[in-house]
């Protein structure tokens, strides 16, 4: 009987190997699945499970040793323009490019991940004092800021980098990720590359802006969102031609919010899509009762914003609002700024012949502060021209901004494309404005925003009289 069992259970030497290959096999294709599943999947670099689990293994080894770290979080601002620009693979070659000047930027122990989208993550162990952080920094900084070069053009980003430390911001590694967040948040509010250390006066801002940020995302639901609208009027009749609908927020607690707090908000999170929407509804349903009152003529005015009009359902957004609304379309204008316009040509020379067919009328706000090149005003199907209130405040004393306005009417009149001056606020401004042929203005000459109830109360004030 043992003979027998020896025997059966034996393995030829071919079995072995096999059997062999197979052991290894399986065990090569675990080590690829791990490997896969801790790692980016276009850079290599570790992913954010892996970053988590060697931070949590450097603060043991911090702890233990009495040792200090830094933890960085690295915001690339510029690689979706890029995408949508150039193309998707494009922008995956850039991104590689500066994902491997990250990796080259920093010491052998040191590890760089890759968080998702266009957020980094750099963890800096074994600091022997705070102040080895910041010249890290800067050559990180140094690192990314040469221009990327993909199909021989020059692809530009810019780096915010947010920092926290060991021990000093916190104790593990939930604080310490937040802690970083909250630096990069400081870092955003400048235009150029830089970075920020985490502090307590971050921690209380960042409270405060979690606060409205959560209060922002129930204002639509609840009603606390408003329209208020400022009046444009005609240079040479004086007569109001038109209206531009400005977004407001009355706060149950404090009150009225400032745009200039909560709009960057709604860009951030993507709420501007959806209040942007109620804003153009709710401004169109206005203006048509407007129209019927007797005020036919009146051109009401709406602020898109970049992520609006870059939504692929943005042109038949607006082609469902003017219909339920039964506004005339070419009394209805969008404005949009020269950097929105510019960012994905393509796209946008399609969006914006939709809109002209449709009969919208089309406005670039603030013009004059950004793209240098005037080449899209004969390609797309451009209506109005909003001078920038930068250059109106000081046309009376600087002869630069008198010059600058002065081109901007002209070049308005020779491509028969109307002018609007904002920020209008003394009757030199406006005879300066008049004497050049601008042909409409709008400020706080005429009025400061107004809710809708008190907007009609002035259109009844001005209907037979000059407004200026």
């Amino acid at each position: 009987m043992p003979d027998k069992l020896n025997k059966t259970s034996a393995r030829t030497p071919v079995a072995e190997i096999e059997h062999t290959r197979r052991d290894m096999f399986i065990d090569l294709a675990q080590e690829l699945d791990n490997y896969a599943a801790h790692r980016d999947a276009l850079t290599k670099l570790p992913n954010r499970a892996l970053f988590m689990d060697r931070l949590e293994q450097a603060l043991a080894r911090a702890k233990i040793h009495n040792r200090l770290l830094a933890l960085m979080l690295i915001d690339i601002h510029g690689l979706k323009n890029i995408d949508d620009t150039f193309g998707h693979d494009v922008g995956e070659h850039a991104l590689l490019e500066l994902a491997t000047r990250l990796k080259n930027s920093v010491r052998a122990e040191d590890t760089v991940a890759r968080l998702g989208g266009d957020e980094f993550a750099i963890l800096l162990d074994d600091l022997s004092s705070i102040n080895d952080a910041p010249p890290l920094a800067d050559k990180i900084l140094d690192t990314l800021n040469p221009p990327a070069i993909a199909n021989d053009r020059k692809l530009a980003v810019t780096a915010r980098i947010g920092i926290s430390l060991y021990p000093v911001d916190g104790q593990d590694s939930g604080t310490l990720l937040e802690c970083a967040d909250i630096a990069v948040f400081r870092a955003r509010d400048q235009d150029k590359s830089n970075y920020q250390f985490h502090s307590k006066d971050m921690s209380a801002k960042a409270f405060e802006r979690r606060t409205l940020e959560s209060s922002l995302r129930h204002a639509i639901e609840r009603e606390e969102l408003l329209l208020y609208y400022q009046p444009q009027v005609n240079v040479q009749t004086g007569k109001v031609s038109g209206v531009e609908a400005l977004l407001r927020w009355q706060h149950p607690d404090l009150g009225m919010v400032s745009p200039s707090e909560f709009v960057p908000l709604l860009e951030e999170t993507g709420l501007i899509v959806e209040a942007g929407q109620w804003a153009l509804k709710t401004a169109c349903i206005q203006t048509r009762t407007w129209h019927d009152h007797g005020f036919g003529n009146l051109r009401v005015s709406v602020n898109l914003s970049g992520r609006q009009f870059n939504d692929p359902t943005f042109v038949d957004a607006i082609e469902q609002v003017v219909r339920e609304t039964a506004i005339v379309p070419n009394r209805l204008e969008l404005e949009i700024t020269e950097s929105v316009i510019m960012r994905n040509t393509r796209t946008t020379v399609a969006a914006l012949t939709s809109l002209g067919e449709m009969g919208v009328r089309l406005s670039i706000d603030d013009f004059g502060t950004g793209y240098s090149s005037l080449s899209y005003l004969k390609r797309f199907p451009i209506d109005t021209l909003k001078i920038d209130r930068s250059f109106i405040r000081d046309v009376i004393s600087d002869t630069d901004d008198a010059a600058i306005t002065r081109a901007i009417i002209g070049l308005g009149n020779s491509l028969n494309i109307d002018v609007i001056a904002e920020g209008v606020e003394t009757k030199e401004q406006l005879e300066f404005l008049r004497s050049h042929h601008c042909d409409d203005i709008q400020g706080f000459l005429i009025s400061q925003p107004l809710p809708a109830i008190e907007f009609s109360k002035f259109l009844e004030k001005t209907r037979n009289v000059k407004a200026i």
